[in-house]
């Protein structure tokens, strides 16, 4: 699916180019607004839209939901203002993009992982939106930001706000909780409409809604669908979702690759799950997978920016093909079930700067178990810096040691992140810039450090699904993102969300009952530290290959010696590889570039050294030793 929104007045050429099916390629379907001008242009079958019209006002739901056009209709009945059917929205299950026309005003807003998100640019004079930045980005033959993209190299992953804004000129994303509205007379404004909930619920009173809510969110995704698919990884997270998956389909495929670990838990727990479900259990066996970073020759045509899941393309797109072949065309993942349900240190920080009688206990838990030092972790509970001087301090520390990072507990507003040590000056440069600058204008997305950070690493895991649905060509659906599950994750008490006597406590809570006792009871979490070496073992070529006319060399972003260096001298540890994932990213996804939408040039072009490998006898700083203590991303098996 795939839409652009146009605001109810007269447009110019190129919005009406836009509107006659001018984006690649063209866009067949036209919702209109009550005036009877074009209103939603796209791709839809009818089991992606609710779509309600009353008088002068319209709605039109896009993405899986539990809405019917019925109680659609009842909320717009009922609406004084777009606002007001945004609010009755909330109570719907699923993931989806809200559209309102009434009176003349356009209303768009996505969801609050972002997994449906909303772009938007002045096209012609006239304010568009879309769920994708492509139709914009041609429609103004927009440059990319230079600057954003030297800050993408940043790993693990760039500090919020810098993580979600768009590398397009002239083309905005929205906001969290945030949504679109233009006026009759083409004026538009970012409306606040959500604010993350203050976190008092106790542990049953959250289960409750997240059980409720994600039974919502699987009957969405399989309302319609013949054949449903779903990872099997033998996660806790993706398994309960298979069996819930099971109570509501006849038709359920599941897959999961074996990992290339032999010591892997996970596969065992997935095989005793297939056990009990009923349908197909397609399994990759061991050796047959695609390896980490395959495929990383292969250009990209998603045009929005790097994907973060770089090393596992080809996995998932083998994973696609498998399930289609079986009839599937939509695919259930785990994803953000980690974001939600794992407990950070800053949320230790905040309960005990409420509540300190009460932390103390599991202060000394989380100490004894990560051997946190004393001091670190006393002068993390004290420091108040606000989000600005934080995003500050980041930008000072980009190329700090990372053991430095390691030494404490992580009590910040995130992960600050570190350069890879490949990064040229001009990159550093451009990155810290581009941080400060943000620190100026940037406020927190939760006055509270706990639920900032949340909401931003749920926002994350939303844009890498959102972006997963493209590089697959099938609906990729993660229904721990969907809304309500997110607002109830928010909604438990600080002193509950701490305990480390419970893995995941608030889902085995929510899921006792729908799922075998023995999956929420697990507490162990398997280590995929194995699938990094093999890949980069067995696409080493493939890596280098990259260096060659980088487009990132070119830009004097990446010293290629050190890239090379770091290919060739593997890390002692996996951890090592983190930075390497940012920066094929960014590579893969700039070389695919049209010409003509090149970054607009900010820092010198550089010629491309003459590769130069050195010796494997000779001793190099890992990057372990550079990055060490820097946490990996959620693995892609949940």
């Amino acid at each position: 699916m795939r839409f652009v929104v146009l605001p109810d007045r007269p447009v110019g050429p190129a919005v009406a180019a836009l509107a006659a099916g001018g984006s690649a390629p063209p866009l067949r379907q036209t919702l209109h607004h009550p005036s009877g001008r074009p209103w939603i242009v796209g791709d839809w079958t009818s089991r992606d839209i609710r779509h309600a019209a009353l008088g002068s006002r319209a709605a039109a739901l896009l993405g899986p939901t539990t809405a019917t056009v019925r109680s659609l209709a009842r909320a717009l009945a009922r609406a004084r203002t777009p606002a007001d059917v945004a609010a009755a929205a909330r109570e719907f299950g699923g993931c989806f993009h809200l559209v309102v026309s009434m009176n003349g005003r356009t209303w768009a807003q996505g969801s609050l992982s972002s997994a449906r998100q909303v772009f938007h640019a002045r096209v012609d004079g006239t304010v568009v939106a879309s769920d994708r930045p492509d139709p914009l980005v041609r429609a103004l033959d927009a440059g990319v930001r230079e600057e954003l993209l030297a800050a993408r190299l940043i790993a693990p992953w760039p500090p919020w706000p810098l993580s979600e804004e768009s590398l397009w000129r002239g083309v905005e994303a929205l906001p969290a909780g945030r949504a679109l509205e233009i006026d009759a007379g083409g004026r538009d404004r970012v409306v606040r409409y959500w604010t993350p909930p203050e976190p008092r619920l106790s542990l049953p009173e959250t289960a409750s809604l997240v059980r409720e809510a994600l039974v919502e969110g699987v009957r969405a995704r399989v309302r319609g669908a013949t054949v449903v698919s779903a990872d099997l990884s033998g996660g806790m997270d993706s398994t309960s979702l298979c069996f819930l998956t099971a109570e509501h389909t006849d038709s359920l495929v599941t897959s999961r690759m074996e990992a290339s670990d032999l010591a892997d838990e996970d596969g065992g727990w997935a095989e005793r799950a297939a056990a009990m479900l009923p349908g197909e259990h397609l399994v990759f066996r061991r050796g047959t997978t695609p390896a980490w970073f395959s495929g990383v020759l292969d250009p990209t045509d998603d045009l929005e920016g790097p994907y973060a899941w770089i090393r596992t393309r080809a996995a998932l797109l083998a994973t696609a093909n498998r399930v289609t072949a079986r009839g599937s065309s939509v695919h259930l993942t785990g994803h953000g079930g980690d974001e939600l349900f794992l407990s950070k240190p800053v949320h230790l920080r905040e309960l005990a700067r409420r509540r300190p009688l009460a932390a103390v206990r599991h202060l000394r838990a989380h100490r004894a178990l990560y051997r946190w030092p004393a001091a670190p972790m006393l002068r993390g509970l004290c420091e108040n810096a606000s989000f600005g001087s934080w995003l500050t301090a980041s930008a000072d520390a980009l190329t700090a040691r990372p053991h430095a990072m390691a030494s404490a507990p992580a009590f910040g507003w995130g992960l600050g992140g570190l350069m890879p040590p490949w990064a040229t000056p001009d990159a550093i440069d451009a990155a810290r810039t581009a941080l400060r600058e943000a620190a100026a204008r940037a406020t927190p997305l939760s006055p509270e450090r706990g639920q900032h950070s949340l909401v931003q690493d749920v926002r994350g895991c939303g844009a890498t699904v959102r972006q997963a649905a493209r590089v697959t060509g099938m609906d990729w659906e993660a229904p721990y993102l969907d809304d309500r599950v997110v607002e109830a994750a928010l909604s438990l008490r600080r002193e509950e969300r701490v305990d480390l006597t419970r893995y995941k406590p608030v889902l085995s809570e929510a899921l006792r009952g729908l799922v075998p006792w023995q999956f929420l009871g697990r507490t162990t979490k398997s280590e995929y530290g194995a699938e990094a070496y093999r890949g980069v073992r067995e696409n080493h070529d493939d890596l280098l290959a990259l260096c060659e006319d980088s487009f990132l060399a070119r830009r004097g972003l990446v010293d290629l010696h050190e890239l090379r260096r770091a290919l060739t001298v593997p890390p002692p540890t996996a951890l090592g590889f983190v930075p390497l994932v940012g920066t094929v990213a960014c590579e893969v996804w700039a070389r695919s570039l049209p010409e003509r939408t090149a970054p607009e040039r900010s820092l010198p072009e550089r010629p491309v050294p003459a590769r130069s490998l050195p010796a494997r006898s000779v001793q190099a700083q890992s990057l372990q030793e550079r990055t060490g203590g820097v946490r990996t991303n959620k693995g892609e098996r949940s």
